[in-house]
């Protein structure tokens, strides 16, 4: 008798897993109805081990897509039930099909939709599933998938800003090494050959350029791999919360990259801030959660510090100002918007300024990363033509 894997839910809503001999899926079925408890899927074990490998995580962009479009049929006086069901009609890709047929069925089942929701494996963030319980608790859930559409795509809006504005150095960087390498793979041995030829010590840097061609065409699998191993121990080492401390802490001193960081942190975390605060949830609870969204642990730490400020009564902006969680622009506006009881509205003022100041960060530091890029290249180029040079004219004078 095959052993089944299956998630149900009870008829007050509690999802449940398990794993139950049966001799087929409607037998399992009716064993569970007689227990009260309503089957969502079943799979055998076989089955269950060749299909994980393949489920994946669902992507921003479809959180973002699906929200937007369940928000607008939600506003159009659609049911739940019935928009996930129009959701599922017009969607393609196969792992988001399954989200929302699981999702489907448990709201059928008599699950909320934060509750089913948050049984999808972790597919949904915390946050976002705490915002739709908000949503809930306040009866208007398609007014919060509004507000999550709309956060949803700044954030994107602004990991994009970032990741473009990235593209040109990488790409800079990427030719720079390719081209040396070249040089030093491919140049460089034509003229080892004059250079034994002619029986002339060559000179220091000629040696060092010539070693280092020699390196890199017998041993490039010995440097790959040196390479893959210094990045496997590096983010070994950035998994100790001691080391992810000091390099998040000492990055953000960096000269311009650290400023930079700072501002891009400062508006992702004001963002989620004031988008929690609209939708209802009290401080303490919309910071535990936007500080979720801070990648730099040292600030995650500092914000924790504040969070327990807040639990005593001693409210935002003196925490905020005792630790230096935030820029000083970010951390007097917040003090305004706290006495005038207008937190929210504050901190998304603050968001578009950081958004704003992120993107001149990010083209001050691109003005200033181009030319450096060039030059070292230049700089690169013309020393191994100079030491090329050296030995020639160095083995011309003993000739003469």
């Amino acid at each position: 008798m095959p052993k089944f894997f299956y998630q149900a839910v009870k008829l007050d809503g509690e999802t449940v897993a398990g794993e139950i001999e049966a001799a087929d899926e409607d037998t399992l079925r009716r064993q569970l109805q007689r227990e009260g408890v309503i089957l969502i899927e079943a799979r055998t074990s076989k089955t269950l081990r060749l299909t994980l490998g393949r489920q994946r995580r669902l992507t921003p962009k479809e959180i973002n897509i699906l929200t937007r479009e369940l928000a607008t049929l939600l506003e159009a006086g659609m049911t739940l039930d019935r928009s996930l069901h129009i959701l599922l009609d017009l969607s393609s890709a196969e792992q988001l099909v399954r989200v929302l047929t699981a999702v489907q069925q448990q709201v059928r089942g008599g699950a909320t939709f934060s509750r089913a929701l948050e049984a999808q494996d972790g597919q949904f963030p915390r946050l976002y599933i705490n915002m739709i319980k908000a949503g809930e608790a306040g009866g208007a859930l398609d007014q919060v998938l509004n507000r999550l559409a709309d956060y949803l795509e700044r954030v994107a809006e602004l990991r994009q800003t970032v990741t473009s504005a990235l593209v040109y150095p990488l790409i800079l960087l990427v030719v720079a090494a390719l081209s040396v390498i070249l040089l030093l793979v491919f140049v460089v041995p034509q003229f080892t050959v004059l250079f034994d030829d002619m029986g002339a010590a060559l000179p220091l840097p000629t040696q060092i350029v010539v070693a280092a061609g020699e390196l890199f065409r017998n041993y490039w699998w010995a440097l790959l791999c040196g390479i893959a191993l210094a990045a496997v121990l590096i983010e070994h080492s950035l998994q100790r919360p001691a080391v992810r401390m000091y390099v998040d802490r000492r990055v953000l001193t960096v000269p311009l990259l650290g400023d930079l960081l700072w501002k891009l942190e400062t508006a992702r975390l004001c963002h989620t801030l004031a988008t929690l605060l609209t939708n209802g949830l009290p401080l303490l609870t919309a910071l535990t959660l936007a500080r979720e969204v801070v990648s730099n642990h040292h600030l995650a730490i500092l914000l924790r510090e504040v969070g327990d400020d807040l639990k005593h009564g001693r409210g935002l902006a003196e925490p905020l100002v005792r630790v230096q969680a935030l820029p000083e622009l970010a951390l007097q506006m917040i003090r305004v918007g706290e006495e005038s009881g207008s937190l929210d509205a504050m901190l998304t003022k603050i968001a578009t300024i950081y958004d704003r100041e992120t993107r001149t960060s990010v083209q001050r530091l691109l003005t200033l990363l181009e030319p450096i890029l060039i030059v070292g290249l230049g700089v690169i180029v013309a020393g191994i033509i100079m030491s090329i040079l050296m030995a020639i004219l160095g083995a011309n004078e003993l000739v003469f």
